[in-house]
């Protein structure tokens, strides 16, 4: 689960890492009383959304101006100017794709003097079951072109969990950023501060571009970006709460509250199929036969027929589903109630575009049976092979 950069940054802050007078506001009048809330100086006000590039980015109305989604405010009055220009226009950045994302809240922060940047994250190294920092001087710039151009610019730090953050993991840290003396002994702290934060509440990805050196010799956590792991969250209902699911794919909020791994992606065949590794499976088949998978789609191996019915109406619900293919091996899922699942489906919110189903396993002829005798246009399918090719075949044809 992703939240917003004012977000983290409170969570941060909540372990002692430096940040930025700052408060998110919703309406142009919000974001300038925030503003005379912080006194006289600069401000920078930012567009909340869950993506990167924000400052690089254009807003898809010329109404919203052409400084991108994050701008230098002189005053409270420019504040609320900006503000009106960017709440509810659309953001595109490299991140968002064409589509771009609306902007629904900002965050208004005091100007900082800056006088070096850098990068630091941290994640979870699934191959040594350790936390790894990735730190490099070369911050508020794309970290991933940074490792393809320079990659000898990009450091790695482990800590072992049963240690923790210790004395020579700060000191390797600072080396790594390029920086001695009291802001060396400062970064080190920070390095714990952000390991704690990130243990203590069930992180997936924490990231810092930019992690700046101010001008007075401080640091400053500039921008934060961090992500949770959605198994723990049950650990942090205080977490849950920033969930902003208007950031979030329709479709994959639906999916998860009906317990469905479901990720949509740019394809025109929808996809429900049991188990992740024929899933995949699945996916690289219509790939395979000319075609391109509309979405990731396992509903489990135990799925109800309600779960499975919901799991055909999120497919439905995509509108660029020229096709559906599913495909069932049942082991623990038995055939007949994804059989069942499907004509329930159908009935309440049609059948528009082909359908194939390739049914095999536990009660298998019952399954087949079952559609057979539903009066439904269903094309059955002898083998995975056999029913990416009719897929593929029935969506060529549509086309």
């Amino acid at each position: 689960m992703n939240v917003h950069e004012y977000q983290a940054k409170a969570i941060l802050a909540g372990f002692g890492a430096p940040v930025s007078d700052g408060r998110p506001a919703f309406t142009p009048d919000e974001a300038r009383a925030a503003a005379e809330a912080m006194g006289p100086g600069l401000f920078v006000v930012k567009a909340q959304i869950h993506a990167g590039g924000r400052g690089k980015g254009r807003f898809e109305e010329a109404s919203a101006g052409e400084k991108g989604g994050v701008r230098l405010a002189r005053d409270a009055a420019e504040v609320r100017k900006f503000a009106a220009e960017m709440l509810g226009a659309t953001l595109v950045t490299a991140q968002t794709g064409a589509a771009g994302k609306r902007v629904g809240r900002l965050y208004v922060e005091r100007g900082c003097d800056i006088a070096r940047e850098l990068y630091l994250s941290a994640l979870v190294d699934r191959a040594s079951g350790r936390v790894a920092f990735v730190l490099s001087t070369e911050g508020g710039m794309d970290i991933e072109k940074v490792a393809h151009e320079t990659p000898e610019k990009i450091h790695t730090v482990m800590v072992d969990p049963a240690t923790g953050v210790m004395p020579h993991h700060g000191r390797t840290a600072a080396r790594a950023l390029g920086l001695s003396g009291e802001i060396a002994k400062k970064a080190a702290d920070l390095l714990g501060k952000l390991y704690a934060a990130f243990v203590a509440k069930d992180m997936a990805l924490l990231e810092v571009n930019p992690l700046v050196v101010t001008k007075d010799g401080d640091l400053r956590v500039l921008d934060a970006k961090v992500a949770f792991d959605d198994n723990a969250l049950w650990r942090h209902p205080d977490v849950a709460a920033l969930r902003d699911e208007t950031e979030e794919d329709a479709k994959e909020t639906e999916a998860a509250r009906h317990e469905l791994n479901y990720v949509a992606l740019d394809g025109a065949i929808g996809c429900m199929v049991n188990g992740a590794g024929l899933a995949m499976a699945t996916m690289d088949i219509i790939k395979l036969y000319g075609s391109s998978p509309a979405n990731f789609l396992d509903v489990g191996g135990g799925a109800s027929k309600e779960r499975v019915t919901a799991a055909f109406k999120i497919i439905t619900a995509d509108p660029n589903v020229k096709g559906i293919l599913v495909n069932i091996f049942g082991g623990i899922m038995r055939c007949d109630v994804i059989a069942e699942g499907v004509i329930a489906a159908v009935k309440e919110v049609g059948l528009k575009v082909p359908l194939v189903v390739r049914l095999e396993g536990t009660n298998v002829e019952l399954g087949k049976k079952i559609l057979r005798e539903s009066g439904l246009d269903v094309m059955p399918a002898d083998d995975l092979d056999d029913a990416a090719k009719k897929v593929v075949a029935a969506v060529g044809k549509a086309a």
